[in-house]
């Protein structure tokens, strides 16, 4: 098996996800190369111990993420860092000559992805995804088939969410996705944006057009010396946005909201057809829902357990339940597929154009938002 050296740079909690999904490879099955965690980067030191405690393979340590750039051995970098540093880090990783995963939502802003997007262009020769998990649950990918095999027929609707309840408590302290300078104006739509966009974009649900309702209701937060300091993004944004022409034209609704109230960590997606519809949340994470409509006939939700049936075979038994960590893991796994010549068994992590697309839906329901009236969506060329 092919073995593919990565560097990581922001050692916080999805790095950490991403070096478990790496000493797990085991559990996955017929794999054509596997990740070797050989260098990681973080500004704060401690944050680094971790990965040499338990990644005996960690060669380099440092706290200039140049350093680990420079470093030969790696050939490709998981870049998890806050939003404000895509513009600068991303370029920088692809005129190294490394492949890139990199975290949502690939610059604080569409100057910013426009940036990274100028990069990309000057590198064909390279790898580069975004990051987005959660349609490799079993469920969604049965959704998507659903949709992509034309059952749905004419479309009524689509709706995708993400939804957080965390942050309904007013005394969670300040972080950094609460600053505009570091987080950017999108607010909650930067940091969970890709999550809702992913699917809609990759079976080409394009709005042209989108309102936006944006909440702020949190307006002050602790800062941990006993002060309060302002929040300044948004906690809440539901986007509606017009997908298709005349009388093909449906609702495309995206949510992502860091005050849910009783939301954990939900991420749903729910098509819904003159022929057929479909559905899936995490809540119910090794089922989805379906139904097909004849004219005249029955309007019957069916109900299907699916138990272990990842995109990407494992070891796990088909009748277990499948999960977050699950999740995170198939994603990797079609990353590392790609990079090894595969096609990620027919979906493929989000795209640098996918997450061009989702900035334009995003810069354009910030304006919505803030400016109460339907904005046209600028996609790229």
């Amino acid at each position: 098996m092919r073995t593919i050296r990565f560097g990581i740079i922001g050692c916080g909690l999805m790095g950490r996800e991403f070096a478990s999904a790496a000493a797990r490879w085991m559990h996955l099955q017929a794999m054509p190369a596997r990740p070797e965690i050989v260098a990681v980067c973080d500004t704060n030191a401690d944050l680094m111990d971790w990965f040499t405690t338990h990644l005996p393979s960690v060669c380099q340590t440092t706290t200039d993420y140049r350093d680990l750039l420079a470093n030969d051995a790696v050939d490709a970098v998981y870049c998890a860092v806050p939003h404000v540093l895509h513009g600068a880090i991303y370029p920088e990783i692809l005129a190294a000559g490394k492949h890139l995963l990199g975290e949502k939502p690939f610059g604080m802003d569409r100057a910013q992805n426009d940036a990274i997007m100028a990069a990309i262009a000057a590198r064909p020769d390279l790898l580069v995804r975004c990051s987005s998990e959660m349609p490799f649950y079993p469920g969604a990918q049965k959704v998507v088939d659903f949709a992509r095999a034309g059952h749905v027929g004419e479309i009524l609707e689509v709706e995708c969410a993400f939804l957080h309840s965390s942050d309904i408590n007013p005394d969670k302290p300040i972080n950094w996705k609460r600053m505009i300078d570091v987080n950017g104006a999108y607010g909650c739509m930067g940091d969970l944006g890709m999550h809702v966009c992913h699917v809609p974009l990759r079976l080409g649900w394009l709005p042209r057009s989108v309102q936006a309702g944006l909440v702020k209701r949190v307006t002050t937060r602790p800062d941990g010396t006993g002060a309060h300091v302002p929040c300044e993004t948004w906690d809440n944004a539901t986007i509606t946005g017009t997908v298709g022409e005349g009388a093909a034209e449906f609702p495309l609704v995206l949510k992502t909201w860091r005050i849910a109230p009783g939301e954990a960590n939900t991420w749903s997606l729910r098509v819904l057809g003159m022929s057929g519809s479909a559905e899936f949340t995490t809540k119910s994470p090794r089922q989805w829902r379906f139904m097909t409509y004849e004219p005249g006939g029955r309007q019957t939700w069916q109900v299907e357990d699916l138990g272990y049936q990842p995109l990407f075979p494992a070891i796990t038994g088909g009748i277990f339940e499948f999960g977050f960590t699950d999740a995170i893991q198939q994603m990797w796994a079609a990353f590392v597929d790609e990079l090894a010549g595969g096609d990620a068994r027919g979906f493929p992590c989000a795209t640098p154009l996918e997450a061009a697309q989702h900035h334009a839906i995003l810069t354009a329901a910030l304006a919505a938002g803030t400016e109460h009236r339907n904005i046209e969506v600028e996609y790229p060329a």
